[in-house]
This record gives C-alpha cells, structure tokens and sequence, in this order.
C-alpha cells in the first residue's frame, strides 16, 4: 500500500520533533548535572587545574551520581550518597583511599585471648562505646581508636592520640608510615616507644614527615592481642569489652558512596582498610549489625561511622571484618 507523501512527511517530522525533545531533556539534564557538580565543588572546596580536567571529572561524577541513585532505587537495607569521593573513580578511590590505611599481614603469629572464656549468656544484647565516652570524634586521618579506648577504660582519660607520630616515626618496620600498615605492628611501635603523643601536640598533615623526637607521651599500651580469625563470636566477646580494631576490603563502589542503613550482601574480602569496631545491635527488623568508626570525615557515612551486618554465613565476616581483628590491652 502506497504511502501518501503528506504521510511520510508527517511521519519524518514526528520523528524530528521526538529527537527534538530527547536532545532537550538530555541538554537539561546535563545541565542540571553540571548545577550538581558546581554546587558539589562549592561544598568539597574542589578546584581543578583547568577547563579539561574539569570537564573529565565532571563526566566521573555524573557516572557516579548514576550508579548511586541507580543502586538506592534497587536496595532497602542501606543506600549511598554523594559524598566527598564523587569526581574519583573506583580504581582512583581505591589508590588514594582504600588501600593506604591496612597492609594484610603474611602470617599472623599466636597471640592470647583473654576473652574467650566470657560467657555469650553474659554479653549485652547491644554495645555502643561511644555511649560510655570511649570514642573520640571522627577525624579525616588514619585512626588510633582502639588505643584511646583502651585508655579511656584504664585511666578514665578520653585522649586524642597523634596519628601522624605513628605515620612519621614507625617507618623502619611493617607500619610503614602513610603506605598503610599492619595494625599489630602499630600497637608493637606504640609500645617500643613509650606511647603516642596528644594530637594537639603532634598534628595531623597527611603526609610522611620527619619523625620529631623528643614528644611528650601522653598514653601508652602494655601489648596487644589478636582474635581468633574468621570468628564472629570471638569478635562479639572482644567488643562488648573495648573497641577492637578490624581491617576490612573498603575498595568497593558501595564502600566508597556508603550514606546509611546496614550494609548487607555480596562484599569483597581482600583487606585494604583499617577501622575500629565499636560496638554491635540489632535493627527493628531484625537485621544484627557491626557498628564501626572510619576515618574518612563526618561527611562519610552515618556522620563518619557505618554499619555491617553481623553474624553472616561466610566466616570472613561482611567485607572480611572477621579476618584479621586486634586489640591493645593498658
């Protein structure tokens, strides 16, 4: 059957103005993206070199912006959100970030544990350190929470510690300074040098410096202990005593973008990331959670602290949590 040409012109024209309004809506959208970055940039005091960068990292935030609201139209247990790591890529994040705060150890070498024998009948159904005043505030900085709340238990002191004495004085060993480090070997320098510092003393600058001797130490350690890997009982035992500092695989695009709720589901377990567990509960639909203090600002997270379900099947623990965690005991 012959179409008329009248028709077909109708027709072309149609098809015109509906790739019209597709061109439209994207321009809009792009724009309002670019509104987006802009006000992003004014909130993370972000300034690029030039133009090109600019443009580069706008097309990574606008990618991650996707993936972000696509993820929370899918999941209901937790969700993420634009946070200060929006322009990075995955493999950037994971350069910069992930893997600078924890070097998994080769072989773990026995320690004792001096709460295995507490009863699980006697344990709280729910701990919260930072109730009782074990916690100091979340800082954008590697992390000596496990220390200072042991301290805190021992002395009734909540001191903030210097973590830059640790990045700048502990760089013969395994520590390793602002490369990461293994936490146990931390707790070991801590102890070889009398304790840390104040932070007021000894300021955070986010870069290997030269070690100033001569501090004065404001907290020390008499050693430290391992749990027993790949136990989440063990775990349980430990911090319902003290904070207990855990290493887990914080590189994926749901760590990175975590915003809140119980992090729950598929998770890597190649350890690249230390961060303090302090504390454990259970939400109002049942979901056992881990609560834990990161060290990447309050604008991360639930105000710079994240929750990962407890009690999963795999041993490891959500994200590897279960793996390789440790305590300083004063």
């Amino acid at each position: 059957m012959a179409i008329s040409k009248a028709l077909m012109l109708g027709i072309l024209g149609c098809l015109c103005l509906c790739s019209l309004v597709l061109a439209a809506r994207e321009l809009s959208d792009d724009l309002s993206m670019a509104a987006r970055h802009e006000s992003w940039m004014v909130q993370y005091s972000r300034v690029y070199k030039d133009a090109t960068e600019k443009a580069q990292r706008f097309e990574v935030f606008k990618d991650n912006v996707g993936f972000i609201e696509s993820f929370n139209t899918e999941n209901c247990k937790f969700y993420l959100g634009i946070n200060q790591f929006a322009d990075l890529t995955n493999e950037e994040f994971k350069a910069t970030k992930a893997n600078k705060g924890y070097k998994p150890s080769l072989q773990r070498v026995p320690t004792g544990f001096k709460y295995e024998n507490v009863s699980f009948d006697a344990l709280p159904a729910t701990v919260d350190w930072r109730t009782k005043g074990a916690v100091t505030p979340v800082k954008d900085q590697g992390d000596c929470a496990a220390t200072e709340g042991v301290i805190k238990l021992k002395t009734g002191k909540l001191i903030s510690l210097s973590e830059q004495e640790l990045v700048d004085c502990d760089v013969h060993g395994e520590d390793q300074g602002c490369e990461g480090g293994l936490m146990d070997d931390a707790f070991k320098f801590i102890i070889k040098n009398g304790g840390l510092t104040t932070e007021s003393n000894y300021p955070y600058t986010a870069a290997d410096d030269k070690c100033k001797s001569g501090t004065n130490d404001a907290a020390s350690i008499k050693s430290y202990e391992d749990v027993p890997t790949n136990n989440e009982g063990a775990l349980m035992q430990a911090v319902a005593s003290q904070p207990v500092s855990v290493a887990v695989d914080g590189g994926d695009m749901t760590f990175q973008f975590y915003k809140g709720g119980v992090m729950t589901g598929s998770c890597g377990t190649d350890l690249d990331h230390g961060i303090a567990a302090i504390g454990y509960g259970k939400t109002s639909d049942g979901t056992k959670y881990w609560l834990l203090k990161n060290s990447w600002g309050t604008t991360w997270g639930e105000n710079g602290y994240l929750r990962m379900e407890k009690d999963i099947p795999d041993k490891r623990g959500m994200c590897g949590l279960a793996m390789e965690p440790s305590y300083p005991t004063a």
